[in-house]
């Protein structure tokens, strides 16, 4: 029985700051309790009172739609749209005696593709009901009294149910844990479902509740919880507990729903929040709405439409008024055919006014086929299609991570063919956050012989050779006879034969750097877990920072091998024996890291009875921390850090301290004091009372991490330069180690010009340790202003006129981007990092990504794409046109908040220059294809009214007008839009400058769109006067039969048939047997159609009656006039088409040119259409080898420019 299990005995309680002391809350800290926003009363072990207060049940709904509302809601979704509001006003009015078509006709057409439409968003919702049902109905242990737990469904928790989570299990609710299966009440979670990261967090349940071990216990537990209301905040949690006394809670309590229980063989806990009410449901809101440029733009052509149908009905109508009064003057009848004498309204000679407004109304419905009814459909069709390709395309899988790209919205798919500038985060998205121990400084000396990838750029940089024993990792020696490398240890990428192999030991400073490595071995939070068939120790850590440096602490002789409730446990090198011996030092309390404090220390208390505090942390915070006598090679660390920061290694500053008795007594009474309070404002007073103690340290040295590019990133940041992209990269990181990151993926290069903007001025440095905020301010604005102003004007100076011969980077810190993002600065600084080749933005928050990106989406006016991984980066991808998660070490949360998720940097060269280029193409010629295809019929309607003084009369059957979008002209653009290809996928990445025809609007501009119109129009003018002049005065057939009203008609919707289907015939670039089958299939299913139609008895058929059989196919002229229309329709498009190509071709017509010619493999040539994608101020090695070609010719001039003096602004030239 899993009641009757023995509990397991490990006590962690004081791994976190938030031990289990039995709190006494104070007084004065409950003020917030019962107030607005905290206002939850939870009875425990009696739900029925949560009934009273009207908590929501548990049961959880993702549905857009409910069986009652799916139809109107859906049916709204639908007529927001302004075409298909048009056309549901012209069905209504169809069924007036105003229509020129019967009823009918005209409202299948809207009801098939609304209907379309509305089962495509009922079956993406019935997924959704589906998911919702799967996760409501399971199960969990719910205590029914008297100790007796039982199986109910998530769906029937209330509010104060007690409930057992057992092992593997997800938590149902959020849960205030009471008690586990280890005796010190503690459990492991997984919160993958939440924030995506995979290392496990540790909770633990208060002091008071642990002994409730068991299922017996729970028979007569009665508690209250009072807490707060239901929030989004996952890390937050205030409240108290009322149990024989009232005791604080923490987040250290609530087990959160969707959460996992892991190495845990159970858990008893009391149900605080459910259903919509959980943290994770208060953060299920929708992503923010994207459109596409081109949907928005298309918006604006369908407006267009609309102007110009409006104006040819309302000319119509006038026409027609002025014919209408002039059919009856003097009792003489013009037309005398429509009895003007004896009529009804419609043709009333002395109502013209109202005739010509109701003509107007029957106009707008017969014009209305200008406008295509099936665009919007057809378009949602062909997107859904292109996310099918992206998602399953092979050369966008991770295999290692077993991860394909994945398009999470199908909206945005040509918007990544129109990609203007990428802002990108560092850690994670260029690089793997998979750090290694690389190099360490302790007293003063620097240890570690590694090369990093960055160090290699920069030898490349400088033209330096780099040395063997730095490829090596190691000084060879002639002597050395054994070089076989060991086997890799990942997270430990350390060469240095001084302190490796116990070696430190004959270090003259051996003691320092014992301390050192005890240091890294103790001040964590690490998880040490044993393979019990192995015996070999692994790390669950909540960071790989924290990871790689346990285990190098293992490596260089430091083990940590187990943590008990108060201790930590080393397998430690004896400097004086030389053998390992297992010393334990008692946790007292843990300072944990936070984005604020920069830093983490824990006190411990020695064997000997020594207390120490061990700090790590972030040099900007550590240096200044340091005692007088503590900084004894202070200047030589220093140095270290920087070298390592060039050399693109993430560092950490170690240092300690002795403590007395007297004092650690005194903080521990007031942390406890801070950390027991329940406010809102608890973290702050926690802070406050660590500064008080993290102060006059011992320095001791610095760690050096590296954090490797992934592959294939300088490759693809290369492609994208010569594309016309522009990179921006925002990162956390110092300003050294963005830089030489930046030259490490090609971002920055040799001879290009770095304007560096920051505020580490001497004056500034004064001010802030004054500490006057407002001269600070005022000074720093001024600072960032005038920086700004001189970088401006050197690139517009002298030196940079050459042609834009120099190429610029901007690389500025976040202290400046403060004050360069303010309204009156922020439009210098957009126009200035615009006119960089990059820009690099250093220790910036997650607000200033965002920000960022606001102010170039904004200021550019051009399409942003944002990718990072971490959840610092959600801000970031939700602002940027599109965001790109990356799915990588840091979890999911990115992903989740991703509008395409993608596994490495490298496949965003994939993404963009192939699918984006095509999508962007497909699209942008798909709808220009409908506009021309339904501007091409509309004409000849129009046409026919003129020819028949405007009597609203339609020149073709009511179901031929139906049919038109539905079913003879609606398959081959969908092929288009999925299918069509200008360039192959070798060429695209070949020659990248294609990737500029989308950023420059070049297919979709106003005048690519006017010419398809254009195009319309004149075929629809061939279409419309060459059948009836052909067809007009001479007879159909041998028996001498001239074409009557059907014969005209169904010959002309022939015509139109054959043109707009051939022209799509004439306009693909890549022809497939589905494009054959659309194509040439839709024209059968015309004939197809007109015969079986004709068939049908002529109540029904109407005018098409027996029209094909005994009409037109026993008539050589119908063939001949349809054979010489459509080609003299096609041969204006065919001869502009040929002459463009030969004479005027745009750059995918060159790089067909040399593709049709067989040249593609001739270097020259190609590389002689490639080269006009490579601009002077672009970035990558691509670049970087031509501007180094360029150098000699340039030389003289740069050496002048590096004698002028350089005031405020930082402008460096690297060489």
């Amino acid at each position: 029985m899993a009641n009757e299990r023995k509990r397991r005995k490990l006590h962690l309680s004081k791994i976190y700051t938030f031990n289990c002391v039995k709190p006494s809350a104070q007084e004065d800290d409950q003020s917030h309790i019962g107030g607005p926003g905290f206002s939850r009363v939870v009875y425990c072990n009696s739900p029925g009172p949560a009934e009273v207060h009207n908590y929501v049940d548990n049961y959880v709904k993702t549905t857009k739609y409910t069986p009652a509302t799916f139809i109107p809601k859906s049916l709204f979704e639908q007529f927001r749209r302004v075409a298909n509001f048009f056309f549901l006003l012209t069905g209504i009015l169809a069924f007036t005696p105003l229509a020129p078509f019967s009823s009918t006709s005209a409202i299948v057409p809207l009801i098939f593709v609304i209907g379309v439409s509305m089962i495509k968003e009922g079956i993406e919702d019935w997924r959704r009901k589906q998911q919702d049902t799967e996760v409501n109905n399971r199960k969990i242990k719910v205590h029914q009294g008297n100790g007796n737990f039982e199986y109910t469904q998530w769906r029937h928790l209330r509010v104060g149910d007690i409930v057992k989570v057992e092992k593997d299990e997800f938590f149902p609710a959020d849960i205030l844990l009471l008690s586990s299966s280890y005796e010190d009440a503690i459990c492991y979670v997984e919160t993958m479902n939440l924030d995506g990261e995979t290392n496990l967090k540790l909770k633990q349940a208060l002091e008071v509740t642990s002994s409730l071990s068991e299922d017996s216990t729970f028979a007569n537990f009665k508690a209250i919880i009072r807490c707060e209301d239901p929030n989004a905040n996952l890390y937050s949690f205030v409240g108290t507990m009322d149990l024989e006394d009232q005791h604080a809670l923490s987040p250290q309590q609530l087990l959160l729903r969707d959460s996992k229980l892991r190495n845990t063989d159970y858990v008893y806990g009391a149900v605080v929040f459910t259903g919509h009410d959980t943290k994770v449901m208060q953060n299920a809101t929708d992503p923010p709405s994207k459109r596409s440029r081109i949907e928005r733009k298309m918006d604006y052509v369908i407006y267009f439409m609309f102007f110009m149908l409006c104006v040819i009905a309302f000319i119509g109508s006038i026409f027609f008024g002025v014919t209408t009064k002039d059919d009856l003057r003097n009792q003489i009848m013009k037309r005398w055919y429509l009895r003007p004498d004896d009529t009804t309204v419609y043709f009333n000679p002395k109502r013209a006014p109202l005739a010509a407004f109701l003509h107007f109304l029957t106009a707008l419905m017969l014009y209305s086929y200008f406008i295509p009814i099936s665009l919007y459909v057809s378009i949602e069709i062909g997107k859904v299609l292109q996310t099918h390709f992206i998602n399953h395309d092979t050369l966008m899988y991770y295999e290692e991570a077993d991860k394909p790209a994945r398009a999470r919205t199908s909206n945005l798919n040509e918007e990544l063919g129109q990609v203007n500038t990428i802002l990108s985060d560092k850690t994670g998205t260029l690089t793997c956050n998979s750090m290694e121990f690389v190099k360490c400084s302790v007293a003063g000396t620097a240890y570690g012989r590694g090369i990093t990838e960055v160090e290699r750029a920069m030898a490349k940089r400088k033209g330096s050779p780099i040395p063997e024993e730095m490829i090596n990792g190691r000084d060879q020696p002639e002597d050395t006879a054994d070089t076989t490398p060991g086997p890799q240890i990942k997270g430990f990428n350390f060469k240095d034969e001084r302190i490796t192999n116990g070696n430190w030991v004959y270090e003259t400073k051996s003691e320092t750097i014992q301390k050192f490595l005890q240091l890294l071995a103790i001040c964590h939070t690490v998880i040490p877990e044993v393979d019990e068939e192995t015996g070999k120790i692994s790390y669950e850590a909540e960071s790989p920072d924290e990871a790689a440096f346990v285990i190098a602490a293992r490596e260089l002789g430091f083990e940590f091998y187990k943590r008990t409730q108060t201790t930590v446990s080393l397998h430690e090198l004896d400097p004086y024996s030389g053998k390992k011996v297992d010393r334990s030092y008692r946790i007292l309390n843990v300072l944990e890291f936070n984005s604020a404090r920069k830093r983490m220390s824990v006190i411990v208390q020695t064997e000997e009875g020594k207390l120490l505090l061990l700090s790590k942390g972030a040099d900007s915070v550590m240096f200044a921390r340091l005692a007088n006598d503590g900084t004894d090679f202070e200047e030589e660390t220093r140095e270290h850090v920087n070298d390592y920061a060039e050399a693109g290694l993430r560092t950490l500053i170690l240092a300690y301290r002795v403590l007395d008795e007297e004092e650690y007594r005194e903080f521990n009474e007031k942390f406890s004091e801070a950390r027991n309070s329940v406010s809102a404002d608890r973290e702050t007073l926690m802070d406050q009372v660590a500064e008080t103690i993290e102060k006059d340290l011992v320095l001791l040295g610095a760690t050096a991490v590296e954090d490797k590019l992934q592959s294939g990133v300088p490759e693809c940041i290369d492609k994208l330069a010569q594309a016309g992209v522009k990179i921006w990269v925002l990162t956390g990181d110092k300003m050294e180690t963005a830089i030489n990151i930046g030259y490490a993926c090609s971002l920055l290069r040799q001879g290009m010009r770095q304007i560096i903007i920051n505020l580490e001025t001497p004056d500034i440095k004064v001010l802030e340790k004054s500490g006057d905020k407002e001269a600070i301010t005022k000074v720093s604005k001024d600072s960032v202003l005038e920086q700004i102003t001189q970088g401006k004007a050197q690139l517009e100076g002298p030196t940079s006129s050459g042609a834009g011969s120099e190429a610029f980077a901007l690389i500025i810190d976040g202290k400046s981007l403060v004050y360069a993002l303010e309204d009156d600065i922020k439009n210098s600084f957009l126009k200035l990092a615009i006119s960089c080749a990059s820009v690099i933005c250093c220790r910036s928050s997650p607000k200033q990504k965002a920000l960022v990106t606001r102010l170039v989406k904004e200021g550019t006016r051009k399409t942003t794409l944002a990718i990072g991984d971490g959840a610092n980066d959600v801000g970031m991808l939700q602002e940027a046109d599109i965001g790109v998660g990356i799915s990588g070490a840091e979890g999911m949360q990115a992903v989740m908040s991703s509008d395409i998720a993608i596994a490495q940097f490298r496949f965003l060269e994939r993404l963009l220059l192939v699918h984006g280029h095509w999508c962007y193409r497909r699209i942008s010629s798909m709808i220009c294809y409908f506009f021309y295809k339904n501007i091409t019929f509309g004409v000849t309607l129009f046409l026919f009214e003129v020819i028949t003084t405007f009597s609203g009369e339609p020149a073709y059957n009511d179901w031929f007008l139906s049919f038109y979008n539905v079913f003879f002209t609606s398959l081959p653009p969908i092929a288009l839009g999925v299918l069509d290809q200008d360039v192959s996928a070798q060429f695209c990445l070949k020659f990248p400058l294609l990737y500029q025809e989308g950023v420059q609007n070049a297919l979709f501009s106003w005048g690519r769109i006017l010419s398809w119109m254009f195009n319309g129009v004149y075929s629809g003018v061939i279409i419309f006067f060459f059948c009836t002049r052909s067809l007009r005065e001479m007879a159909l057939n041998t028996g001498g039969k001239t074409a009557d009203f059907e014969s005209l008609g169904a010959t002309m919707y022939t015509c139109v048939v054959w043109v707009v289907n051939c022209q799509m015939a004439l306009f693909i670039q890549h022809f497939t047997l589905i494009q054959h089958v659309f194509i040439w299939g839709s024209i059968a299913v015309w004939y197809l159609f007109l015969l079986i139609y004709g068939a049908i008895k002529p109540t029904l058929s109407t005018t098409a009656y027996m029209v094909l059989v005994e009409t037109l196919a026993p008539a050589p002229k119908f063939w001949i006039v349809t054979l010489f229309v459509v080609v003299s329709a096609l041969v204006p498009y065919f001869a502009y088409s040929a002459i463009q190509m030969r004479f005027f071709p745009m750059y995918h017509n060159m790089v067909q040119w040399i593709r049709l010619e067989g040249r593609a493999e001739d270097p020259e040539y190609a590389e002689m259409i490639r080269q006009r994608s490579i601009r002077p101020t672009t970035v990558g090695f691509t670049a970087r080898a031509a501007a180094k070609k360029d150098k000699g010719h340039r030389g003289s001039k740069q050496k002048q420019h590096n004698k002028q003096p350089k005031v405020g602004l930082e402008i460096e030239t690297v060489q």
